[in-house]
């Protein structure tokens, strides 16, 4: 019997999905720093983004994402901003998306999510939020 609970207990964990893509880097210049958790990653073309990252760049650093409901964001020098809640349903094109803008600039380019349904992306900044409606916008925190 002892056996058997093993044998069920490994095959859940073998099956526990890992941490999803949400998005990848498609471009990156300058310094750019993106930490998981307690982990710095290198930063390059393709790296893929998951849920929680946090994004720093410095004084010349930029950075590009493309998110697999196609938003688009724009990442200017000396920003900090946390990936903070994604979530997005391919088959029905809905989903959340929220973003923590502490500092910097951020050009953002809507996708599906936004264009589901009303406040389903939101961008929180140190003294408001914005719910994001299929739009292009900019914003320039200091």
């Amino acid at each position: 019997m002892k056996f058997v609970n093993l044998s069920l207990a490994a095959c859940f964990i073998l099956a526990s999905p890992a941490a999803a893509e949400i998005g990848r880097v498609k471009s990156s210049v300058g310094p750019v720093q993106i930490q998981r958790g307690t982990t710095q990653l290198p930063v390059k073309p393709g790296l893929k983004l998951e849920q929680g990252d946090y994004i720093v760049t410095g004084k010349n650093g930029r950075l590009g994402i493309a998110f697999v409901d196609d938003t688009r964001f724009a990442v200017g020098p000396n920003s900090k901003l946390r990936l903070s809640k994604f979530g997005y349903d391919r088959t029905r094109q809905t989903g959340e998306f929220v973003t923590q803008v502490d500092r910097g600039s951020l050009g953002v380019v809507s996708g599906k999510i936004a264009k589901s349904k009303q406040d389903a992306m939101k961008v929180r900044t140190p003294t408001s939020m914005l719910g994001v409606r299929g739009t292009k916008f900019i914003l320039d925190i200091r």
